[in-house]
């Protein structure tokens, strides 16, 4: 998913979801239950570690009996029977139809809402295989991390793929019988933009939301993959060329409800199915349609739905829509069951307005759009920009944004204060935060009233509101937490420090519990459990120290109490008579640099004083994109497990960006240690540059006004689009040609520093302006004239002078206006200027003077 906009998986800029794989134990991490170290809160709220140990969670719910289902990406579903659980059973183990492979994997779940007693639990993935073709495609059987190999490459031509959504029935806290698979669509060509949530509705709807599967570097219309347009977009089909502007591929699949003539796929739509059959529902605006897909779709238009929910009491369906580099969106749909379908606009629009470099593209699906004005499309209930705060008092960094979780309190607050009544939490991955916005006199979420709720949160990648009303949230590296809220008396927080954490026995252990905290400011006292029986009795002091006089793995333990009762626990792991392995990655060195597209090997080993060499299953890799708009954050690449040798494609991405390789090392006793190193990529400055000078060109997601020169990371593929035609200085210009013979909107591969100049030409052809005459009076003018369009075309007018404007008349379906001006100074001579522009975007101009009286 995504990006997620790369995000995210959450991609924005592409966002998906950045993964970060845990390796070793962290020294002083608090047990299960207690105090989680870090996050920024609003007063009398904390934080827990609920279940920890978990393998990139993607997904938490609930069920009413106290079980908890959480989804993991490689496609493993497990139960833990309560909050109190720390040993999980798997329910299901789907990772051979999974592809966990960037921003790939099981994405959405869902209970039914009377589970137990209806035993469904609903499954939404990314499927190793095309529509309709048989997993594994491009992993292998069981396979906990899958990959995309070159050719077909996963940012060149894209291993295709597609979304699954499935029901699996429980029996106890094990699934039975088979998979009952309910849709299988969604093609996707490019790692991010996967399938997306899960939500039911009031009425017993089931809401599923994904995404349009492509590229989130440059501009996708279709024109890529082997064989070309790979998913069979309209209208060339599987090989055929796709070019604008009637192309209707790649991110144009999210419009795909208004091409008619061919069958609906589901790519960048939210959908309302009958849960047991998968089936469209009578209210959907198309119900009446024979396409079922189309009969399935309530809202399109988006980029990366990555996570929906229901507003409780209500069957509205909000979206938290992952974007491209500038915009994130929280997207509202009134009413799915209305008869009329939601079109949110991507990707002609995004977040405050147009797209601008899918506008420079002039594909006839935006153009058709704009031209049918603002109300054709549905504005975001809230938007932010990457390089914007998302309040005005916000302390979370900017820089870079995936929007990964949306989620409403109960109307009864739960356990929260009054205030936090109905209000709606939003999370973002990227920046690592989660955000909350209180409801106003309507109930709806109050723009006014955003809070910061956590700041520094763990990777978050879905919030839920669970048991009591609390808000808990999935980390995606590889723990569930609660936001608990403690009302006047918050307990204290326990930490621990301990050195050494390993060694031969027998080990002595120097333990140090002064960093450990009252939130109130009340005094603490100290209680630990050095030697594992569960009793606090070993030790009153703040620091100590044990020694472990066996092999073996100890789990000491520290309770801080405060004055008024109230406890915090923390634990740590300490393995006697054993240390971690040392792995050393061989190849490649750190002074390594990469193009795109470069097959780079590696290669490593690890000792351990214990056990010696370690075999190759011992090891496991991770490469991870950096994407440093500003602070860095991760996005996954690949993982290569039980091996000491292998190789990986240097993939593409948005500059700047670096490769990280860490290799992860683990001895027979599960101790690990993980070293890293970075590969930086060769760029290459690409200049831009039109004639006239002055006039816009779009270069990948934006667009400014030249001459302009990017910085790419080398063999980079980039998009490049000259809007046409374009106003300068009052006159209207028609693009011409491209320095290096491309076409108005084409791809090219930074392969060497070069400058891409684009021609234009003054336009003479706009709507003829004529019969213009003027009557001044004192102070005031009223201008009159006539146009060479007919009656039913779309002209827009307005005047440049410097004395002031008038309202333009926008889409009107005269031929003949006029406007009275008034304000001007008496007994003085002005100068005017007519601007018409017709329904394809070209102007007339005519202009004239006069003297008021």
């Amino acid at each position: 998913m995504v990006a997620v906009r790369s995000r995210l998986f959450p991609s924005s800029v592409h966002v998906g979801v950045c993964t970060l794989l845990l390796a070793g134990v962290a020294v002083g991490v608090p047990a299960d239950g207690s105090p989680a170290a870090g996050p920024g809160l609003p007063a009398g709220f904390r934080e827990e570690i609920v279940f920890s140990g978990l393998t990139q969670p993607t997904a938490v719910r609930f069920a009413a009996d106290g079980r908890v289902f959480v989804a993991e990406k490689s496609g493993i579903v497990k139960i833990f029977d309560n909050l109190s659980d720390s040993t999980p059973t798997v329910f299901a183990d789907l990772r051979t139809q999974v592809h966990n492979f960037w921003d790939r994997g099981l994405l959405g779940l869902a209970l039914d809402p009377a589970f137990p007693s209806n035993p469904w639990v609903y499954v939404l993935y990314t499927h190793d295989a095309p529509i309709g073709g048989t997993a594994p495609w491009w992993g292998s059987v069981g396979a906990t991390f899958d990959g995309c190999p070159t050719p077909p490459g996963p940012t060149a031509d894209g291993c295709v793929v597609s979304g699954r959504l499935s029901r699996l029935q429980a029996s106890g806290n094990t699934m039975v019988g088979s998979e009952q698979v309910l849709i299988e669509d969604w093609c996707q060509q490019y790692p991010s933009h996967s399938i997306g949530g899960l939500a039911f509705g009031s009425d017993g709807a089931l809401y599923v939301s994904g995404g349009e599967g492509a590229s989130f570097h440059f501009v996708d219309y279709g024109q890529d993959g082997s064989p070309l347009n790979p998913c069979g977009d309209p209208p060339v089909g599987v090989g055929g060329t796709q070019t604008p502007p009637t192309a209707e591929g790649g991110a144009l699949r999210s419009q795909d409800v208004r091409t008619t003539a061919d069958p609906a796929g589901l790519s960048g739509a939210i959908l309302r199915v009958d849960p047991a059959t998968g089936a469209g529902l009578p209210g959907n605006p198309f119900h009446a349609s024979t396409d079922a897909n189309m009969r399935r779709i309530v809202a399109y238009g988006l980029r990366n739905p990555f996570r929906i929910t229901v507003r409780p009491g209500t069957n509205e369906v909000w979206a938290g829509d992952v974007g491209w580099s500038d915009w994130e969106e929280i997207n509202r749909l009134t009413n799915p069951a209305d008869g009329a379908a939601d079109n949110f606009g991507w990707p002609c629009y995004e977040g405050d307005g147009r797209q601008v470099s899918y506008d420079a593209a002039n594909l006839s699906l935006c153009e058709n759009l704009y031209a049918a004005g603002s109300a054709a499309v549905v504005a975001p209930y809230f938007r932010y920009h990457h390089n914007d705060l998302v309040h005005p008092v916000d302390v979370c960094p900017r820089g870079g944004s995936s929007v990964a979780g949306v989620s409403f309190a109960f109307q009864n607050g739960g356990n929260y204060p009054p205030e936090y009544r109905g209000a709606m939490f939003f999370a973002d991955y990227t920046r690592g935060c989660i955000w909350s916005v209180q409801a106003g006199s309507n109930g709806l979420p109050d723009l006014a009233k955003i809070r910061t709720f956590v700041s520094g949160a763990a990777q978050p990648v879905d919030v839920q509101i669970g048991p009591g009303g609390d808000l808990f949230y999935v980390d995606l590296g590889g723990t569930i937490r609660r936001i608990r809220y403690s009302g006047t008396n918050q307990p204290p927080t326990a930490v621990i420090s301990a050195n050494p954490t390993n060694g031969p026995a027998p080990l002595t252990v120097t333990f140090d519990g002064t960093g450990s905290f009252d939130p109130d400011g009340d005094p603490i006292t100290y209680a630990w459990d050095l030697d594992g029986d569960g009793a606090f009795d070993d030790a009153t002091s703040a620091t100590t120290s044990h020694t472990y006089q066996t092999a073996g793995t100890h789990t000491p333990r520290l309770q801080v109490t405060d004055t008024s009762g109230a406890t915090g626990i923390a634990s740590v792991t300490i393995s006697a008579g054993n240390t971690p392995p040392q792995p050393v990655i061989d190849t490649p060195s750190g002074t390594t640099t990469w193009r795109v597209g470069d097959t780079i090997s590696f290669s490593g080993h690890a000792t351990d004083d214990q056990d010696g060499t370690l075999p190759p299953s011992a090891l496991s890799w991770s490469l991870i994109m950096q994407h440093c708009p500003s602070t860095c954050h991760e996005h996954p690449v690949q993982t290569f497990t039980g091996t000491a040798t292998g190789s990986f494609v240097a993939p593409d991405h948005e500059y700047p960006s670096h490769l990280e390789l860490r290799l992860t090392a683990t001895d027979a006793g599960g101790l690990s240690d993980t070293v890293s190193t970075t590969l930086q990529p060769q760029t290459v400055q690409l200049g831009f540059a039109t004639e006239p000078s002055g006039l816009t060109l779009a270069v990948g997601s934006s667009g400014q006004a030249t001459p302009f020169s990017r910085t790419v990371i080398a063999g980079s593929t980039v998009s490049i689009s000259a809007n046409s035609p374009q106003a300068l200085a009052g006159q209207t210009y028609q693009f011409v040609a491209w320095s290096d013979g491309g076409a108005q909107t084409h791809t090219i591969v930074a392969d060497q520093p070069s400058t891409y100049t684009a021609t234009f030409a003054l336009d003479t052809t706009g709507p003829a302006i004529s019969n213009v005459t003027s009557k001044p009076g004192p102070g005031w003018v009223t201008i009159t004239w006539t146009t060479s369009e007919p009656a039913d075309r779309q002209i827009q007018y307005g005047q440049t002078e410097a004395y002031g404007s008038f309202t333009p008349l926008d889409r009107t379906l005269a031929t003949q206006h006029s406007v009275t001006i008034s304000g001007l100074a008496r007994k003085t001579t002005y100068f005017f200027q007519i601007l018409s522009r017709d329904a394809t975007g070209n102007l007339g101009t005519s202009s004239g003077s006069f003297r008021t009286k």
